[in-house]
């Protein structure tokens, strides 16, 4: 891990060539005081980010070559070039090639976080149909990190500066949400979403709202008995645990209600019930957080936006608190570490969270 604990070394993957990555990186870093904070480290190609830098003229970009993250400087902005040929950058289009070296990226960066030379990781928006193509066998960053972390059980959560929003299941079809909404599977998300609520954002009674999987919250039974069989079950379990959750909520007035404020966090049953509402009310700020891990990692909570590539217009709000996010967890855990390892220390944050 990094010496200077203030500058953590945050590795960045770049995405899909084609996508809005390089430009978001290149707009969210060129703001000189990130690097008070942190120390970036991107894994990509000083050529690809070139390209990308001369449809931006108005962003001041100064970045240095370096060869290994041992090598990075605090003072700058870092480029480790994974590749040495010449890649055809064509923004907007979706091809093998803009997989083939999102992979290259992400396979450099989580290397160096496997063994410790990197903090944390943030990755740019990948086109999962392309990476697949070039051999990625997940159906996304989350499952690619929970199989590298030695198949530990991921939690996909969506953060924004007053909502918290995890899912039980995430990049499955619809037609498959029912079977896997499980009393298992809702107990662990749980469970999982707790501590990190504890450990990863200090709250230190945490209040989990959970959403029911049919319209109205399944109506005592009138439509699917899923609330009354399986999840309501779950959720007496981890009352049972000592977590303070409560639900089930109907989820289409939950999010327009005064009972969101409620709650430190909102467990969704399946992706786009949590995450329309989510991005309806955050897309611009809101990161992706992969929770449940050993490792820090995060990313916009958009997609590649070929629509919009090389047009100088993606907006780098989201990539820059991503950024900001994976600076907080891991320092959240650091200090989460001391205060498990002094009882007084932890006593008096108790007291604190009690005020």
């Amino acid at each position: 891990m990094s010496n200077n604990s203030h500058h953590l070394k945050i590795g960045i993957s770049i995405g899909d060539l084609n996508g809005i990555g390089i430009e978001i990186i290149i707009k969210a870093l060129s703001d000189q005081r990130i690097l008070e904070d942190c120390t970036p480290i991107i894994y990509g190609s000083t050529k690809a980010i070139s390209f990308y830098k001369k449809n931006i003229p108005e962003h001041d970009f100064a970045y240095q070559s370096i060869k290994s993250a041992e090598q990075a400087d605090i003072k700058k902005i870092n480029v480790i070039n994974c590749w040495q040929e010449e890649v055809e950058i064509v923004p907007g289009q979706k091809t093998t090639i803009g997989g083939e070296y999102s992979l290259k990226s992400l396979e450099a960066a989580t290397a160096d976080l496997a063994a410790n030379k990197i903090d944390v990781l943030v990755t740019a928006p990948i086109s999962k149909e392309n990476i697949q193509k070039a051999g990625f066998q997940f159906p996304g960053h989350t499952e690619y990190l929970a199989d590298m972390s030695g198949g530990a059980e991921a939690l996909m959560m969506m953060v924004s500066q007053s909502l918290r929003v995890a899912l039980v299941t995430s990049h499955i079809p619809l037609s498959e949400v029912a079977k896997n909404i499980t009393k298992e599977a809702i107990l662990n998300k749980l469970k999982i979403f707790n501590q990190s609520l504890k450990k990863d954002f200090k709250i230190v009674r945490p209040r989990i709202a959970v959403l029911g999987l049919n319209p109205h919250a399944g109506e005592k039974g009138k439509i699917g008995n899923e609330e009354m069989d399986i999840i309501h079950p779950a959720i007496q379990q981890a009352k049972d645990l000592g977590m303070t959750v409560m639900g089930t909520y109907p989820a289409d007035g939950f999010f327009g209600s005064n009972l969101m404020d409620e709650f430190d966090g909102v467990l969704a049953m399946y992706h786009d019930q949590g995450l329309t509402p989510f991005k309806a009310l955050a897309f611009d700020s809101g990161v992706n957080f992969t929770a449940g891990l050993p490792i820090v990692r995060t990313s916009p909570d958009h997609g590649t936006a070929f629509d919009i590539a090389g047009k100088n217009c993606a907006s780098e709000h989201s990539f820059r608190n991503a950024i900001y996010l994976a600076i907080d967890v891991y320092r959240n855990r650091e200090f989460s570490k001391e205060i498990d390892a002094n009882p007084l220390k932890k006593q008096t944050e108790t007291n604190k969270g009690d005020n």
